[in-house]
């Protein structure tokens, strides 16, 4: 098996020769246009990573069997996404602007005391349920600095829900840690 990138390099673009065309047909006979396209991206992103399990005399139907299952993550996707709007166009919403759950409300204005980079650091970990080593790769610090940054973002958090728990709506304890006020 060639190993040197410029071997992967040229073995990958026989391959694309071969597989390309077919597979952009078979994805377009099976669902619409744009996804086709995001899914043929996708499959070749597998084959290239996988390049040394594809067969050399059988190509195309192990590059099938990639659409296939790429596809059908595309289609599971998909559909947790409509569940997730329809879920969302399900929940009522207050009209006056107040939150219906008391905790709600004090989150929403807790999330909205801290500084923007807080709150997305916040909302990778708790919405996205990112681990801090992929919240480090999607803001591009250490997994050890995410760590740490999401650990006092965490506690600031904790700090503005428990003053509003105790009667200031403000959330200002007046206590701050780590020097200073609002950044």
């Amino acid at each position: 098996m060639e190993t040197s990138p410029d071997a992967a390099r040229r073995r990958f673009e026989r391959l694309m020769a071969q597989v390309y065309e077919p597979l952009q047909r078979f994805l377009l006979r099976r669902t619409d246009p744009a996804t086709a396209d995001d899914v043929l991206g996708d499959v070749l992103l597998v084959l290239w990573r996988r390049l040394d399990d594809v067969p050399g005399d059988t190509p195309l139907p192990y590059a099938y069997g990639v659409a296939r299952g790429c596809l059908a993550n595309s289609r599971r996707s998909a559909a947790r996404q409509e569940r997730v709007v329809a879920r969302l166009a399900a929940e009522s919403r207050p009209v006056d602007g107040e939150a219906a759950d008391p905790l709600e409300g004090a989150l929403t204005d807790a999330l909205a005391a801290l500084p923007e980079a807080d709150r997305e650091l916040l909302r990778l970990w708790a919405w996205e349920q990112l681990p801090p080593r992929e919240i480090a790769l999607v803001l591009d610090v250490s997994a050890n600095a995410v760590s740490i940054r999401l650990h006092r973002a965490k506690q600031k958090l904790r700090e503005l829900l428990d003053a509003r728990k105790d009667g200031d709506p403000t959330g200002q304890t007046g206590t701050r840690r780590g020097g200073g006020g609002a950044r």
